[in-house]
């Protein structure tokens, strides 16, 4: 505990909180409408609010990446329909519901991050911003575990950030997709650490 304490100093880490939005999370969401289980995703969320809470306290910067969607998302439309999926609604489209946070909400002055793709990276600006707060470290929570978690955490180790997943802060619509995926994170680019161990080295 004593080196995950270091590890984390507040003055050299930031909590970025991925994707926690209506259409991920909520029974109002696409992903409950369409009959996905919400219960592993709002059990995350209620973890990653006590790192948020935390990490306010001990002024670790909170960052807030979320997806936000349009008709010429071209991207993810072509994905689509090379896979079958081309009937799928997109999620968090742009002014809609399902695009507001769920469970953790930014404070005034806390950034948000807007991206179109998966990577919390991809053309948001969050790069510039970490390395203007001189941050080297980054908690991770939020989701899913196996998309946007990981495109943002393989993301951010390829910047030579020290990568950090609150292993019960995020999660999927599947068990054995969220263990594969902090499995295959863990033996190629970040560091698991539960909420509480995360907690305990804030205190």
């Amino acid at each position: 505990m004593s080196a995950l304490k270091d590890w984390l100093a507040p003055e050299r880490t930031a909590l970025l909180l991925v994707d926690c939005q209506v259409d991920f999370a909520s029974p109002e969401g696409i992903m409950a409408r369409t009959g996905h289980d919400l219960s592993e995703a709002q059990a995350a969320l209620s973890n990653a609010a006590l790192l948020l809470d935390a990490a306010r306290k001990m002024d670790v910067p909170c960052l807030f990446a979320r997806l936000i969607t349009r008709d010429e998302t071209q991207a993810m439309q072509d994905w689509k329909a090379r896979s079958g999926h081309a009937g799928d609604p997109l999620l968090c489209r742009e002014g809609s519901k399902g695009a507001e946070f769920i469970s953790v909400t930014p404070l005034p002055g806390e950034p948000i991050f807007s991206k179109s793709r998966y990577s919390a990276f991809a053309g948001t600006g969050l790069d510039d911003h970490l390395k203007a707060l001189r941050r080297d470290t980054l908690v991770i929570a939020g989701l899913t575990t196996e998309c946007c978690v990981d495109f943002t955490a393989r993301d951010a180790f390829e910047r030579d950030y020290r990568v950090f997943i609150a292993s019960d802060a995020v999660a999927a619509y599947a068990q054995d997709l969220h263990d594969g995926a902090l499995k295959a994170l863990a033996l190629n680019c970040a560091l698991l650490a539960s909420s509480r161990d995360i907690l305990s080295a804030w205190k």
